[in-house]
């Protein structure tokens, strides 16, 4: 099992950025977090890095649901999705499997509702 799925797009990266940010918010989602690796590695280590951006994405009424039913959930809260420049003009947009992370805890119910939040994930994803 992959612990992401992921699609390339033809686009620039800020155009990639905003188009991700913008479906993810219209499936539910808000952005929580968002780490811009590129400017963070410059910064901190002084080397230069391809453009790549963390976005931290969380469905409240989900995140809610997980944490009732596992309070410590929030360990691994919340959605990472990436984006990142893949070269030559493509961009890949990848999220994590939340079935693949949440299988590490062992919870049935827990994992009925990573396969929701899974498919809420994937279609954002094909959508772009």
């Amino acid at each position: 099992m992959s612990y992401y799925f992921a699609k390339t797009l033809s686009c620039g990266f800020d155009e990639a950025v905003q188009r991700t940010t913008g479906a993810l918010k219209a499936a539910g989602f808000g952005i929580i977090t968002e780490i811009d690796v590129k400017e963070t590695l410059k910064k901190k280590i002084d080397v230069d890095f391809r453009p790549y951006r963390i976005l931290g994405a969380c469905n409240p009424r989900m995140a809610y649901e997980a944490l009732n039913i596992e309070d410590k959930v929030g360990t691994m809260l919340p959605c990472n999705v990436i984006i990142q420049d893949a070269g030559n003009g493509k961009i890949e947009v990848a999220a994590i499997d939340p079935v693949a992370s949440m299988q590490a805890i062992g919870n049935p119910k827990l994992l009925e509702t990573a396969k929701r939040v899974r498919s809420m994930l994937e279609s954002v994803v094909e959508g772009l």
